[in-house]
């Protein structure tokens, strides 16, 4: 592991704290690691759907084996 220093304002330090006390995260480290899945979690849930629509309008390809993929 590495450790990345970051500065935030009082209020979001004080925010911060609270969820970690209500017992959401076991460290603030958790807290801020959780935040950076979820926003991978989120990019990979637009790609999807973005995918979804492209092949809903006909520009996806429709792979039937693994094959397919060469």
């Amino acid at each position: 592991r590495t450790i990345i220093n970051i500065s935030v304002p009082a209020s979001i330090k004080k925010e911060v704290e609270s969820e970690v006390r209500s017992g959401g995260y076991a460290s603030v480290s958790e807290f801020f690691r959780a935040i950076i899945r979820e926003r991978k979690e989120n990019i990979l849930l637009r790609d999807l759907e973005q995918s979804r629509l492209e092949f809903k309008v006909g520009k996806g390809i429709k792979l039937h084996s693994l094959k397919d993929l060469r």
